[in-house]
């Protein structure tokens, strides 16, 4: 079982960093314009982007989402960037803590985190069908105890255990499950999705069981269809392999599903789904999120190194202030309240569902 779960786990890093895993449809930022200020009567050097989020006060609205867990590479990856999210003071997100979950060996995977980031906020992770086991309220307050978290995701992720050979698709109840949790624990529960975006309608559902907060995950970073279809390939599994293929680009573009989330819910919003630069991040400030998550971008770079993680975290903040400076944003609820300009085949999907005129 061990084994499985360290095979698992280090296919779908190696797979995620060496194949096309990218969604073909794009995220929707290139149809969001954020509007240019001539005169922004501000200095550069007087922009505010730091946040607060679930009581911790963030440097910026930028966060290091959940990528991985259950292996030693994962260790690495997790001490390192651990280590980023306390030395920026940005949150971060753990990968699916399931397999510590069933394994206590492997919980050194996760902790690494934690023990590298002592007072950065940290969110534990774990899935449906985990929850929806008898003790499931019990593995979740494993999961968060594990690492000292200060907030759960439960990870949404049908897609993926629908095309996944090691799939478990049992979500029948997970609505009154995550009730429970919200009711239950003594830290927020939030909802992800991992690359198929969040609707009005899941939104509102979630809102109302007592959800504080929602990482869309949106469509148009990584496929998760598209990991499992190469993982099926290897492992000759044809007929998830051709599941994978016919729904590499099943979901919702990240910019559309932020504004279906944040025109129906008050929940916190936190963006990601191809978010890869401080301009994705700025541009989903404005849609209506309150933090933007990026995790392929960071898992290259931190198998460099962690100083190159914490370099493109830096550079991705410095591009967040120029934005704010070119809108003459003075702080992040300026930008937040901003006027944006959203045209294509973004403004068509939001005009379809009745979210814009």
């Amino acid at each position: 079982m061990v084994s499985e779960t360290i095979e698992r786990k280090t296919s779908h890093i190696t797979t995620a960093l060496h194949r096309d895993v990218q969604a073909h449809v794009p995220t929707g930022f290139d149809d969001v314009s954020l509007v240019h200020n001539a005169l922004p009567e501000l200095d550069r050097e007087d922009i505010d982007v730091t946040t607060e989020l679930f009581g911790h006060k963030l440097t910026a609205p930028v966060m290091i989402d959940s990528m991985t867990g259950g292996t030693p590479i994962a260790a690495k990856i997790n001490a390192a960037l651990g280590k980023v999210a306390e030395e920026l003071q940005i949150p971060m997100g753990l990968g699916s803590q399931r397999a510590a979950v069933d394994d206590p060996k492997l919980a050194y995977t996760f902790q690494a985190a934690r023990e590298n980031a002592p007072s950065a906020q940290i969110f534990a992770n774990i899935g449906c069908p985990q929850i929806l086991k008898e003790d499931g309220i019990h593995r979740a307050k494993v999961a968060v105890d594990m690492i000292k978290a200060d907030g759960l995701f439960v990870h949404l992720n049908a897609l993926q255990e629908s095309v996944q050979f090691e799939g478990q698709t049992r979500f029948k109840g997970a609505l009154a499950r995550i009730r429970e949790l919200a009711s239950t624990l003594s830290v927020p529960v939030l909802v992800k999705e991992t690359g198929a975006g969040i609707s009005r309608e899941t939104a509102i559902s979630v809102e109302r069981a007592g959800v504080k907060g929602i990482n869309v995950g949106g469509l148009g970073g990584t496929s998760w269809a598209a990991v499992e279809y190469h993982r099926s390939r290897e492992k000759k599994r044809s007929r998830q392999a051709r599941l994978g293929m016919s729904f590499w680009d099943w979901g919702i573009p990240t910019a559309a599903t932020i504004v279906e989330v944040a025109r129906s819910t008050r929940v916190k919003i936190l963006a990601s789904g191809g978010v890869r630069n401080g301009l994705h991040v700025a541009k989903t400030i404005a849609l209506g999120a309150h933090c933007a998550g990026l995790a392929l971008p960071l898992l290259k770079s931190v198998m460099k190194s962690g100083g190159a993680a914490k370099a493109d975290l830096l550079t991705v903040i410095e591009e967040l202030r120029t934005a704010m400076f070119l809108t003459g944003c003075r702080n992040l609820d300026q930008l937040h309240k901003g006027p944006v300009v959203i045209t294509g085949r973004t403004r068509e999907w939001l005009v379809s569902r009745g979210l814009l005129p």
